[in-house]
Formats: structure tokens, sequence, C-alpha cells
């Protein structure tokens, strides 16, 4: 198994990385674009598309260096091909196609959410198919029943917003700024996860899907009401999360078979207090937990690197016409769902 340069450029982070079939990220270098969003409270698509522009090529270099390489010594190119903001999709993996193009390196366009269904096994050898994963990000909620790669089935997708949404939105109800969901941690810390009255969106229905947008709505009227601190607010809205997302993978497991592994992957998968949740349900499965580090969380390329690493390693490669894509399902068989979940 080879060495694998990744290229990641989904949304606000420009990354690449080198990895290899021995599971050592050999190098790295990510570029935030924190500060370009931070005045707009969110991303602007444009304004990120261009940031990927500038930076990929000149992080590109610097982690060839750091690694002592040159692009001979790699043996595939893989890049995010989707989903994601088309426009930074698109510098990423016409990037990628060029060097592949100059070099004769195999292209690999990888989908994003594989990427984070499948960096939890860059970080543990020990994990094997098939496990059940959470994967909540800024744009997804899904469980999934992993397989192997590229073998996925949905056991639950939200029908309205992700959670990482909800996390930012609620950040900015609560002006902590950009970005949301750590300024939300952190500030639960100092706060009563009782303290206020919050619902738990479709927590006892009996299905497993997820909703968030009611508990953003939620957040709204009882910071415009006055009568909380917004510490309390933050470590409400957390609990809540947290709830629905225990309640609805219990129904979700219930479907998902036999697994090795309860798994939560995703920049959402970085809160602290929802991985101490995750964990204390895994074990009242007797399941094993498996969370990536925190750094394998967030957005990164060691995680396109490494399932490159792993399609490579099946002789799986792409064509250098391979069409970028805003929308990306794992499972583009699963049944539709009411409301936004159709997203995949």
């Amino acid at each position: 198994m080879g060495v694998i340069l990744g290229i990641e450029s989904s949304c606000d982070e420009t990354a690449a990385a080198l990895v290899d079939g021995a599971r050592r990220i050999l190098a790295q270098h990510i570029a935030s674009q924190d500060e370009a969003h931070r005045p707009y409270g969110g991303v602007v698509p444009e304004i990120a598309a261009r940031a990927h522009a500038e930076k990929l090529a000149p992080l590109i270099e610097a982690t060839l260096a750091d690694a002592g390489m040159a692009l001979d010594d790699v043996d595939a190119i893989a890049a995010t091909a989707g989903p994601g903001l088309i426009g930074g999709v698109m510098v990423g993996l016409v990037s990628a196609k060029a060097l592949a193009m100059a070099t004769g390196k195999p292209l690999i366009a990888i989908n994003h959410l594989e990427g984070h269904a499948l960096s939890p096994r860059l970080a543990d050898a020990s994990l094997e198919f098939p496990y059940a994963l959470l994967l909540v990000s800024g744009g997804h909620c899904q469980v999934l029943r992993v397989e192997g790669v590229g073998r996925y089935r949905r056991l639950a997708t939200t029908i309205d917003d992700a959670l990482g949404e909800a996390f930012d939105k609620t950040a900015k109800i609560l002006g902590l700024g950009y970005p949301g969901g750590p300024a939300v941690e952190r500030l639960a810390l100092e706060g009563d996860p009782r303290a206020v009255p919050l619902p738990r969106p479709l927590v006892g229905s009996g299905e497993p899907h997820f909703s968030f947008a009611g508990l953003k709505s939620a957040v709204l009227r009882a910071k415009d009401s006055g009568k909380y601190r917004d510490a309390d607010l933050a470590a409400s809205f957390q609990q809540a999360a947290i709830d629905c997302v225990v309640d609805r993978l219990k129904i979700a497991l219930a479907s998902a078979g036999e697994v090795t592994a309860l798994v939560v992957a995703g920049g959402v998968a970085a809160n602290r207090a929802m991985r101490a949740a995750l964990e204390r349900l895994a074990t009242e499965y007797a399941l094993p937990f498996v969370a990536p580090p925190l750094s394998l969380c967030t957005d990164n390329a060691a995680m396109i690197a490494w399932a490159g690493v792993e399609r490579h390693a099946m002789g799986q490669s792409d064509p250098l016409d391979f069409v970028a894509r805003p929308r990306w399902p794992l499972d583009p068989d699963a049944a539709a769902v009411r409301g936004a979940g159709v997203k995949g």
C-alpha cells in the first residue's frame, strides 16, 4: 500500500496531506478561513472558493517539503469531489486532476462523507467492518452501517437541519461568533444544562430520524424572553441535542444488525460532552466506542488521503473527467424521507 496525496476543499478549510498504508500521516497542512468568514457569521461560498484557489498550491508544496518527498514519490492523488460548496470542491478536484495528468498518477475522487466515515480506521487499526457510524457535521447528520469501503447502509438522517448547523445558529443567537460549535461548548461549561426547558424533537416518536430546526427556534425564543443566562442557554441546548442524538441512535441501532463498534465522526464529534454520552451508550450496548482524534474530526486532508489509501489498495481509480458533485449520498439507494433528509 503506497503513499497518497490527499486534497480537501469542500467548505472553509484548505488542506493537503500525505498518508501511507501503514496509517502514518507523513505530513499535513491546513489553512483555516475562520477570520475571512467571521464578519458574516458563516461561510460565504465565493470567499471560500477564492481562498482555496489562493492557498492550495502552496499547501501542497509545503506538505511535500515537510515529508521530504516529490510528486513522483506519490502513488496516487485523492481529492474531495463532493459533496460540499461546489466552487471549493471544483478548486480541489481540478488541482488534483492537473497533478494526476502532469505526473501520470491515478486520480481518486473521494466522497467527503466517506472521508469522515473511514477516518476512524486511520486512527484505529483494530476497527473492522461492519460498524455503526454516527456522522455529525455542519452539513450532515446520519447514522450509517459501514459495511466496507464504498458500502454504506443509511439507517437515519436529518429531516431538516444538521446538528453542526444547529450549533452554529445557536452560537449566532447568543452572539458567540464563528465558528459556533466550539464557542457553544465552551460557554456550556459555565451553565446549567437543565435550566432552560427546551424541546427534544422526535424523541419518543419511534422513528430513527433527526430534527433540529425546532430546537434552534426554541433557543431563539428563550433568548428573546430575557429570562435565562447565555451560559444556561448554551448548556441546555447542548444537552437537548445530546438527548436527541442518543434517543435516535438507540432506535437506529435496533436495525443495524451485528456491528463491531459504535463510531462517531465529523466535526461535531469533537464535542467532548457528546463523546462522553456516546461512550456511555456504547457501554450500554456492550460495544467498543471509537472516535478519531480531534484533529481528524473537523475537515482535513488526512482523512481524504486515507480514503484514497483504502480505495487504491482495492485497485480503484477515477477518470480525469470525473465531475464535481454538490450532493453525493453515501447510500444512494436509501429511501427518501420527508423534509431535507433527501440530501443524503
